[in-house]
């Protein structure tokens, strides 16, 4: 999936000059096309994330579309305050893009571990979530960053043998729930980011055997109303997320469903036992992921 948004970022800056690409210091065998086409597009600032923002925002003041980049909780934890100070509150037009959501750093630990970044990033009034399922959805939410100017957060899986390809059949309608598996009116299980191929795992046992498989890979403050609109006609919901259950996808769900008790929301998303545990990605998930 990193390669696929180095590939989108370098075919559109051939016919957009306006466009930034900041590292620090990572993306070594990945960036090489971008920075030896377009040297004046790119930076590379060191390990130095707080000052990655600032210069993005700076960059993005004078008319530019810039993407930072960088691992997990670095462009995000690292440097909330000038996320919050210098790009959300001025509605720069900066994507923060994580490589590695969730466990997909496993082996390093915690200080690698995505666990906390929606719960951080989506208390911006301004930050737009994108978190693809798949390369097609990271295509259409880089389309619709480019479309919309303002601040974005692309939270992307380190690979792609995480992930489910799916050839959509309809148009995806930006910021909406997207239909993968339809099976009931009623039951849905909604994912976001790379856990469709857990849904579809999950669809497959007898206690979800009837529910409908959605995904939702643009999501913000801005769009509950548009979702609860969408999610009106459920009875019963499990939304799955790479994230700790408190503050994440399921949390936000939950928000936008208010106080509707007419639907009941469960979840499937790590525990917080995974906190300080350090293994392989498949090793943490299969242990620390819960349904509550």
């Amino acid at each position: 999936m990193r390669k696929k948004f180095i590939e989108i970022i370098y075919n559109k800056m051939k016919t957009n000059k306006k466009i930034f690409l900041i590292v620090g210091d990572l993306g070594f065998n990945l960036v090489e096309p971008i920075y030896k086409s377009y040297p004046k597009n790119f930076l590379n600032v060191g390990i130095a994330e707080q000052n990655m923002a600032g210069i993005a925002a700076g960059i993005a003041s004078e008319g530019y579309h810039v993407f930072i980049y960088s691992i997990a909780n670095f462009p995000t934890f690292r440097c909330a305050e000038q996320i919050r100070n210098d790009i959300d509150y001025h509605n720069l037009n900066v994507t923060i893009v994580s490589a590695g959501a969730g466990l997909s750093y496993g082996s390093l630990g915690y200080s690698h571990h995505a666990l906390q970044d929606y719960a951080l990033m989506r208390s911006f009034p301004n930050m737009e979530i994108i978190s693809p399922g798949d390369d097609n959805e990271l295509q259409d939410g880089l389309s619709y960053s480019f479309k919309n100017p303002g601040p974005k957060y692309l939270r992307l899986e380190k690979d792609n043998k995480k992930i489910f390809n799916y050839k959509w059949k309809k148009k995806y309608k930006f910021g909406g729930l997207r239909n993968i598996k339809f099976k009931s009116i009623n039951k849905a299980i909604i994912t976001t980011g790379p856990c469709i191929q857990k849904a579809v795992d999950l669809s497959n046992k007898k206690k979800f055997k009837e529910f409908s498989i959605y995904s939702l890979p643009i999501w913000s403050m801005k769009s509950k109303k548009k979702i609860k609109k969408q999610i009106s006609k459920f009875k019963k919901i499990l939304t799955i997320e790479n994230h700790l259950e408190d503050g994440g996808f399921s949390s936000w769900m939950r928000e936008v469903n208010g106080a509707n008790t007419n639907i009941q929301i469960s979840s499937m998303s790590l525990s917080s036992k995974v906190i300080g545990k350090v293994g392989s990605q498949d090793f943490l998930e299969n242990q620390y992921y819960k349904i509550r």
